[in-house]
């Protein structure tokens, strides 16, 4: 088996988050697999292992999306087969907050609103931190407490939040995310 993969999963994957995604991966010199988007995911989780390990630098970014899906839905299929999977080593998840049909949440460990700023609430899609401490609601969370995984990161929609997450900008609330992940993983690349 090949040596595992430092991977971060990122609970969106919508044209935004792909932007965003693939700035804040190549600002850090790693490596997005932009196959992953779709509003659902169309990859299978066995198809984006194959892509990780055909990643050139790591951390690997792969993003997952239910598009509204109630329960498991694609994204979440994919999302548990590639987390699980033993030639990954996941650093963290990106756990992104949406508007959902009916509410869906999980437990994060630490949430950035749309300003950078950490909170221990929830936040909404803006990037707006909510009353409930340590949960988010979004369409492709509802697997993650399923998940052993060091942290959850919680923010609200990536590339949007009102225009304060553009990838134009870099993508500042992602990227913090992402450094965040980075530190507590003690990954150096």
């Amino acid at each position: 088996m090949p040596e595992p993969k430092a991977v971060i999963l990122v609970t969106d994957g919508d044209e935004y988050a792909k932007k965003a995604i693939e700035s804040v991966a190549h600002s850090i010199g790693g490596r997005c697999i932009s196959m992953s988007h779709g509003n659902p995911s169309i990859l299978t989780g066995q198809e984006l292992i194959e892509l990780i390990h055909q990643a050139p630098s790591e951390p690997v970014f792969v993003m997952f999306d239910d598009s509204g899906y109630i329960g498991e839905g694609p994204g979440e299929t994919a999302l548990l087969y590639v987390a699980n999977h033993p030639s990954v080593h996941v650093l963290g998840v990106i756990a992104v907050a949406s508007k959902t049909k009916q509410a869906e949440w999980a437990k994060v460990d630490i949430c950035i609103d749309q300003y950078g700023e950490l909170t221990p609430f929830g936040v909404d899609k803006f990037g707006i931190p909510e009353m409930e401490a340590g949960r988010i609601n979004g369409d492709t969370v509802y697997s993650l407490d399923q998940m052993n995984v060091p942290l959850i990161v919680g923010i609200g929609d990536i590339g949007k939040m009102g225009g304060k997450d553009s990838y134009k900008i870099g993508s500042p609330v992602t990227k913090k995310a992402v450094d965040i992940i980075l530190e507590r993983s003690g990954f150096n690349g």
